[in-house]
């Protein structure tokens, strides 16, 4: 069941894209400017409206983390901004000047995707902000780009309707004409699913164009192979050009938006369709569901943003192992593990425990020792300014056991926080005891 349960209407202008964080909400429209959000109540923060765009804002979207946000628009550059206080962290200008019609952050938040009109895509360094590879395509304009579940490939979408898979050098592994009259919109579902032949695990890719049409694709993501892209089927419901697409986080559905104005939801496994909205009143452009809360923002032409709640069985916000059945988190799968993480405000690490595979059997029994060796995490707890000022000067080891740091985001301790938290509440009340 889904239910519409808020309209959005702060835009001056169409709505062109939508982003969730795990905590927020981000809009950015043709009026030049980008709207966030709480989740809590859909109310906007006070930085909001983001200025900084002088055209259009074609797309947004947040870091795994929610911490950085990023835009592009018709003024040729991608803006990087920080959603603790809303300041610019930069401003990167498309190499050729070209309009920027796409942007996308890694699973890692390693790196940002920026895709122009003029076909050339950029690969920036979310670390330094600075260029690390470029390229282009033969023909039409970037409007899609999805990243791969592992992060180690990214595929692009074209107007000339081409679909084409890059990996993190800027190498191109795979090319095929998927949309007669243009690529609109891609994702990937971070869900895996077997092939039931070979054993193989792929992902699933749709893709949506001018044709009308909804497309689902088998991806997989070979390091010794490369890539391979198999075409599975087409999704029926739409009556004209299809402008967007998404997987919901656990990957059981998937999320469309037409110029016939309706938003489809169909379940992924059998095609069928399981909601038809119909209440914005023109071009539905943008439509995405939230990481780890049951809800669906879609955005139209007609100004406004629609936010849905529907039904649905993952681990949300607030639960945790502790307070969860050790059965009921035996039979997690890796997606349900995903959105725990992300409720507990642990997001980078998503893609981390995806790699290894960590559904809620493995996460029961996971030790320090295991997350130390195994999943190469670093297993210590250091002062934020420390770590600050060690990796400020270029050191790229732990400096408990020397070994390289694969990831240099820091993730805030919250188990230790509230263990001191509570310790100097028992020491307070024992102060006041005495």
């Amino acid at each position: 069941m889904a239910t519409l349960i808020h309209t959005l209407a702060d835009h001056s202008d169409d709505v062109n894209c939508c982003a969730f964080s795990p905590s927020l909400l981000a809009t950015c429209s043709l009026d030049k400017t980008v709207r966030i959000y709480s989740l809590n109540d859909f109310t906007e923060l006070s930085y909001s409206p983001l200025k900084g765009h002088t055209y259009a804002v074609h797309c947004c979207c947040f870091s795994p983390s929610g911490h950085i946000l990023a835009s592009c628009s018709t003024d040729g550059t991608t803006m990087v901004w920080d959603t603790r206080g809303g300041q610019v962290l930069a401003v990167l200008g498309q190499p050729s000047g070209s309009p920027v019609r796409v942007c996308r952050f890694s699973p890692e938040s390693t790196y940002l995707v920026s895709g122009a009109a003029d076909g050339s895509v950029v690969l920036w360094n979310v670390q330094s902000l600075k260029m690390y590879r470029s390229g282009s395509v033969k023909d039409g304009s970037l409007v899609a780009c999805a990243f791969s579940p592992n992060g180690n490939c990214f595929v692009t979408g074209s107007s000339w309707g081409d679909i084409t898979v890059w990996d993190d050098t800027m190498r191109c592994l795979y090319n095929e004409k998927a949309h007669d009259l243009g690529v609109t919109c891609c994702d990937i579902s971070s869900q895996p699913i077997s092939d039931g032949e070979h054993g193989s695990r792929y992902f699933q890719m749709a893709s949506c164009g001018q044709d009308n049409k909804v497309k689902v694709w088998l991806i997989l993501f070979a390091d010794s192979l490369g890539v391979e892209l198999r075409y599975k089927c087409t999704l029926s419901g739409h009556s004209a050009p299809v402008l967007a697409c998404a997987f919901s986080y656990d990957g059981q559905m998937l999320v469309s938006g037409s110029v016939d104005k309706c938003v489809i939801i169909y379940e992924t496994n059998t095609g069928n369709i399981l909601h038809t909205l119909s209440q914005h009143t023109r071009y539905v452009t943008t439509c995405v569901f939230a990481p780890c809360t049951a809800l669906l923002a879609t955005g139209s032409m007609d100004k406004t943003v629609n936010i849905w709640q529907f039904d649905s069985k993952q681990p949300c916000a607030g639960n945790t192992v502790e307070n969860e059945s050790e059965v009921a988190v035996q039979n997690w799968s890796e997606d349900d593990v995903s959105a725990w993480l992300c409720a507990q405000g642990l997001t980078d690490l998503v893609g981390l425990f995806k790699r290894n595979n960590i559904d809620g059997k493995e996460l029961l029994h996971l030790t320090k020792e295991s997350l130390t060796n195994e999943l190469k995490i670093d297993g210590y707890s250091y002062e934020k300014e420390a770590m600050e000022n060690w990796i400020s000067n270029k050191r790229r080891s732990s400096p408990m056991t020397n070994l390289p740091l694969h990831s240099l985001m820091l993730t805030p301790n919250r188990t230790l926080k509230m263990a001191i938290s509570r310790w100097l509440e028992t020491q307070q009340k024992y102060g006041e005891t005495t």
